[in-house]
């Protein structure tokens, strides 16, 4: 029940944030502030296959898919909570990137484990 949970609001998170990477001007400009500006499209990507392939992994019980979206996510996660460090954002503002990338190593480390 709580794998479900977890998995099915962060496959839809990260959907939601990987379609707003690529459309939303506000997401230009936290990009330009990040100084990341060239990657914005590739996060958007990258966001949208892991979200999706959260969804796969888990739907269709292809763990491997779940746990390589779920390592990728979290990856993802812990980059961008250093960049939120490394650019001064105060704690409030980073910790939701630690938490993202948190619960997307928790879901791996599970996903990783049905493999088994």
């Amino acid at each position: 029940m709580i794998l479900n949970t977890i998995t099915l609001i962060l496959a839809f998170s990260f959907i939601f944030y990987g379609i707003s990477c690529l459309l939303s001007k506000h997401m230009v400009l936290e990009f330009e502030r990040f100084g990341l500006k060239n990657q914005r499209v590739l996060t958007g990507i990258l966001q949208l296959l892991g979200g999706f392939g959260l969804l796969v992994g888990w739907y269709f019980k292809i763990y491997i898919v779940a746990f390589l979206a779920a390592l990728g996510l979290g990856l993802l996660m812990f980059l961008g909570f250093g960049v939120r460090i490394k650019i001064k954002d105060t704690v409030l503002q980073a910790l939701p990137s630690l938490i993202f990338g948190i619960l997307n190593m928790y879901l791996a480390y599970v996903y990783f484990n049905m493999i088994l």
